[in-house]
This record gives structure tokens, C-alpha cells and sequence, in this order.
């Protein structure tokens, strides 16, 4: 059976209470737990996430607040100055959970002070939280826990999400107007279709004359579209389905990380960030004191790419096998000559840390000036395209007015 989450209050030998949160398969599994750690149960109750045919619990959690990924990068700086100030843990947690603003997070807070009270460490506590805390967020949290240093682990998290929430803020910013003029063009081209087309259609048929071929292509389009439109919706939500299924396997998503990195403009801008992602959690797993083979591992899980996250999972492997870091970086293919002659100087100097941090640099000066230009790098493909469609618009609608305008001129 699957172990639940039960919410329990028990009371020890000398009468004072205690509650918290514990797995087991059934209440009987979580009252053996509190036995023998010497507490007598008073009550055992299925925690509210597993009470699946609770309505309220299905109300609450569709109008729950929305935890934001700035509520976990505060959280991070916030714990790491009550650890580094020498507050316990749990006294840190509870004053960041009297302070939060997100009723979600506070509630999230108090479980994971309800875990540490039941014995677990901070990271399996946060490990009950998927969708917020990320799989490399738990790995730097362990590798913290069994180094010591976990008021480092969290300030240089803090760091690694600062960077993720800027550039995905300079990405948002930077595909805003191509996204907008798109969208612009794509409603104009419905439009004319359902629309204007149908009616320069009823006026050339009363011509009863042999109209163009792009005249022809435009009216039967249109005619498709009016004809069947519900179809049309009906195919693309089909196809939009299909397409979300095929990327969410295992080697849909592969195939899809693999060739979006090579699109022109947006490829190399994917690239950098990923290898600037790459760079920049390698150092900071490497300078919390995580083994090289164990850092790649974890590092996998940061690139938010399942082709490059398989090349540095190739990358430990040969490391592993006793294979240099250099050697097994270069066999796969994905990172750049800047990358690997960096990883090479690191390497023979004992500098490594330092020289990722380079490179994380390099590409996120890179990336950052990419980004300001990305506008304009895809401003010309937007006109050409917009041209495009003007000119055949034009062509489609006009030419033959222009057409029987002559023939009338010579009779």
C-alpha cells in the first residue's frame, strides 16, 4: 500500500503533548511509529492533502494562494541570516512562518516544522513539497546538512534563483512585442478570412469570369474556414493534445530540448542560459564541498534541459570510469570551445570553482546583451512575414478588380 500522510497528537510519559505529520500506510502504521518512539496517540487523522473525496479540501486547494518562485528565493536569504545570526532551525522556521505574507507558504512552513518536530531532516521535510522546491534545491540542502555548512548552501541558492528570475524576466520582456505583433497578425488573418474574403467571393461570382489562381487559393481557404470551422478548432486542440503528450514522455521531451537549441536566434539565446546555468551550479555544488561525480548529478537537474541534462549524466559517467573531466565534457558534444578550454586551465591549475564562475559570467553578459537585441533580431523576420501576407492579400483580392477594370476600359 502507499504510504499517506497522517496528521497526529500523542502525549508522552509525563503527559505533555505533542503533533505533528507522519507517513504510514494506515493509522494503525503511524500509531506502532509513535509507540515506539515512546508517545501514546490521542488522535490519528488522514492529513488534508490525501482526503481525495473531500470537496472542501478540493475547493481549498483550487483557490489556495499561489506560491511564487520570489517567495522561495526570500525564503532562502531569510534562513540563511537566522542560521548565520546562530538561530536553531526550527526557531528560524517559525519566525519566517509568523512573517510570511502567502498563506500557502505559511501553511507549507508549518509542515515542514511539524516534519523536523517528527524527527525528519529539513530536506526530507521539503522533499513532501515537490512543486516547490526543486530537485536541485533539495540536493544543495543535503549536501548542507551533511557538510555543516547549510547557512552557505541557502545564500548561494538565494544567488542561483536571483539568476534564474532575472533572465526568465529579460526572456518575458524580450518576446513581448514579437509575441504581441504575431498574435496581431494571426487574429487579421481570421478575420479577413471569415469575414472579408466571403464578401469580394459573392461579388466576383456575379462576374461569372475566370478569376486568378491566387484568387481561387484565397476563396477556397476561406471557404474552409467558414464552412468548418468547428473542425478546425476541433483538429487544433486534437493536435495541440497529441503534441503535449508526445513532450511530456521521456523522448519527446529529449527530441524537443535537442532541436529547439538549434532554432535560429532563439537556439543560441537557449544555449547560453544553459550553459550559464550549467557553469554557475557546477562551482556552487563543487565549493559546498560535493564530490565532482555526485555535483554532476546534481547539476543535471538544474540545465532545465533533457539533452544537455543526458550529456552531463554521459559527462559523469566517464568520470566515473576515471575519465578527466575535460575528456568526458568534450565526448559529448555540447559544450563550446570557450567551455571546454576553461574546464581544461581549471583542472590543471586547482581552480575549477573559479573558473566556472567565469564562464557562468561570460555567458550571462552574453545572454543579457542577447536578450536586449532579441527584438530586433526578430523585428525582420515579423516585417517580411507581415509583407508576405499583405502582398498576397493584395494579390488574391485586388487582381482581378484590376483585371475586369481593363477588360471594361477596352470595350
Amino acid at each position: 500500500m502507499t504510504p499517506r500522510s497522517f496528521d497526529y497528537k500523542a502525549r508522552d510519559a509525563r503527559g505533555q503533548y505533542s503533533s505533528g505529520v507522519l507517513d504510514g500506510a494506515d493509522a494503525g502504521a503511524v500509531a506502532g511509529q509513535l509507540a515506539s518512539a515512546g508517545l501514546i496517540p490521542v488522535s490519528i487523522t488522514l492529513a488534508a492533502r490525501n482526503r481525495r473525496g473531500d470537496p472542501s479540501g478540493w475547493w481549498a486547494r483550487l483557490t489556495a494562494e499561489k506560491v511564487k518562485p520570489i517567495d522561495i528565493q526570500l525564503f532562502s536569504r531569510q534562513l540563511y541570516t537566522l542560521l548565520k545570526a546562530g538561530v536553531p532551525i526550527l526557531r528560524s522556521l517559525t519566525s519566517l512562518q509568523e512573517s510570511a505574507i502567502n498563506k500557502t507558504f505559511r501553511q507549507v512552513l508549518q509542515d515542514i516544522r511539524n516534519s523536523l518536530d517528527g524527527g525528519r531532516e529539513l530536506s526530507a521535510a521539503m522533499q513532501r513539497h515537490p512543486l516547490l522546491f526543486s530537485g536541485f534545491y533539495l540536493s544543495m540542502v543535503r549536501v548542507g546538512e551533511m557538510t555543516g555548512r547549510l547557512e552557505e548552501v541557502f545564500l548561494r541558492l538565494y544567488d542561483h534563483l536571483e539568476f534564474e528570475r532575472d533572465m526568465r524576466q529579460r526572456m518575458q520582456a524580450a518576446l513581448r512585442y514579437p509575441s504581441f505583433v504575431a498574435l496581431a497578425m494571426g487574429l487579421a488573418l481570421i478575420t479577413i478570412n471569415l469575414f472579408v474574403i466571403p464578401v469580394f467571393a459573392n461579388v466576383y461570382a456575379g462576374f461569372r469570369a475566370e478569376l486568378p489562381l491566387m484568387t481561387r487559393m484565397l476563396i477556397g481557404v476561406s471557404t474552409f474556414m467558414v464552412n468548418y470551422w468547428l473542425l478546425i478548432l476541433i483538429g487544433l486542440a486534437a493536435t495541440t493534445f497529441a503534441l503535449r503528450m508526445a513532450f511530456s514522455t521521456t523522448r519527446g521531451r529529449y527530441l524537443w530540448d535537442k532541436y529547439t537549441l538549434r532554432l535560429p536566434v532563439i537556439g543560441n539565446i537557449l544555449l547560453k542560459g544553459t550553459l550559464a546555468r550549467f557553469a554557475r551550479s557546477l562551482a556552487l555544488s563543487n565549493q559546498s564541498g560535493v564530490p565532482i561525480v555526485q555535483g554532476l548529478g546534481v547539476v543535471a537537474l538544474t540545465v532545465d534541459n533533457s539533452y544537455v541534462a543526458g550529456n552531463i549524466d554521459r559527462m559523469r559517467e566517464g568520470v566515473e570510469r576515471g575519465d578527466s573531466i575535460l575528456r568526458s565534457a568534450s565526448a559529448t558534444g555540447v559544450f563550446t570551445p570557450v567551455v571546454l578550454q576553461m574546464i581544461a586551465i581549471g583542472e590543471e591549475t586547482g581552480e575549477l570553482d573559479a573558473l566556472l564562475n567565469e564562464i557562468a559570467g561570460m555567458y550571462e553578459r552574453d545572454l543579457q546583451d542577447e536578450l536586449k537585441t532579441l527584438s530586433a533580431q526578430i523585428e525582420p523576420l515579423l516585417i517580411v512575414a507581415l509583407g508576405v501576407m499583405v502582398l498576397v492579400l493584395a494579390l488574391g483580392i485586388f487582381l482581378p478588380i484590376w483585371d475586369l477594370s481593363r477588360v471594361a476600359l477596352r470595350k
